[in-house]
């Protein structure tokens, strides 16, 4: 029922059929409250110079886009970087150092998932999660790093930064803002963005199946368990018959929630994505297959407004 429920929202806020659209154009006069206010926050935001390059990579739809694939394909690039996040999911609050200089310091239930993530792909990089980003953006100055990076941080309008904005390939025919639709901010707020990336023109996503680190390929009985933004994205990578099981964005599997799949599909092997790898390599699952998901960003696309503002520091 839990996965029906938000398989449906999801259907919502992205691409409603005409019952959703009904409910979206009901909820219109909360949708022009919440635009009035986010207009407003903008309007009165002095954003903070804080003597270092931060650099926002976000979107302005609810969920997933990319952003933390492309933002480990761009900090990669760099040395003593910090990427800064709030670490949705995760079982703490507050400042948490989740790495320094690649050094791991937390468990994932403590981190999140994404900072867990960032922290296995960014072996040389600093980790911070906290719901106040000034906060870790000081904690990143103190730590000595030379360069942040803000894991959706363009809502943060108190914080003067470079921002990047993230296009989905597929837009939402659903245009309203939340609560009728999937939008944090007005379509038109991607004209405030530096540098704008486009899904299947400025970036691509590259999947590779793997077990035990290395390329495989994918047994015929295997069942797909995630607990992302918008799931069924996934499918266009994977057979046409498999088999998805997901849970909302974020969710923290239990052991009781492997077992009763296990039971429900003996003789399957799971795949999952490398977000959720993380959370479900502690069950020590048998066969367990990443889809292990790597950033190609064309090489048409223009990064020297980003490498001007970072030599400007």
């Amino acid at each position: 029922m839990k996965q029906k429920l938000h398989l449906w929202i999801e259907d919502y806020l992205f691409f409603p059929n005409t019952f959703q659209k009904i409910i979206s154009f009901l909820l219109l006069p909360l949708t022009f409250i919440y635009m009035l206010i986010i207009l407003t926050k903008r309007a009165m935001a002095k954003p903070i110079e804080f003597g270092i390059p931060i650099i926002s990579v976000g979107n302005i739809i609810v969920g997933g886009s990319g952003k933390t694939p492309v933002t480990i394909k761009l900090a990669s690039k760099y040395e003593n970087v910090c990427i800064i996040l709030r670490g949705y999911g995760r079982a703490s609050k507050g400042l948490q150092i989740v790495s320094i200089n690649g050094k791991i310091q937390l468990d994932v239930k403590t981190s999140g998932d994404e900072a867990m993530l960032l922290a296995n792909s960014l072996p040389k990089a600093t980790i911070l999660v906290s719901e106040d980003r000034i906060k870790a953006i000081l904690k990143a100055k103190e730590l000595e790093c030379k360069i942040i990076f803000l894991d959706d941080g363009f809502s943060k309008y108190k914080i003067s930064k470079f921002n990047i904005l993230l296009r989905p390939k597929d837009e939402p025919t659903n245009i309203f803002c939340l609560p009728s639709g999937g939008y944090r901010e007005p379509k038109g707020f991607y004209a405030q963005a530096d540098i704008e990336l486009l899904e299947g023109t400025d970036f691509k996503r590259v999947i590779n199946i793997k077990k035990d680190g290395k390329i495989s390929e994918l047994p015929a009985k295997t069942i797909l368990i995630t607990a992302i933004s918008k799931p069924k994205r996934l499918l266009e990578y994977l057979p046409k018959d498999i088999k998805m099981i997901s849970f909302p964005d974020h969710y923290s599997f239990t052991k009781e929630d492997i077992l009763k799949i296990q039971e429900e599909n003996k003789d399957y092997s799971i795949i999952t994505t490398g977000k959720d790898f993380v959370k479900l390599k502690e069950f020590k699952i048998k066969n367990l297959y990443l889809m292990d998901l790597e950033i190609e960003i064309n090489e048409k696309v223009d990064f020297s407004l980003m490498e001007e503002y970072i030599n400007s520091f």
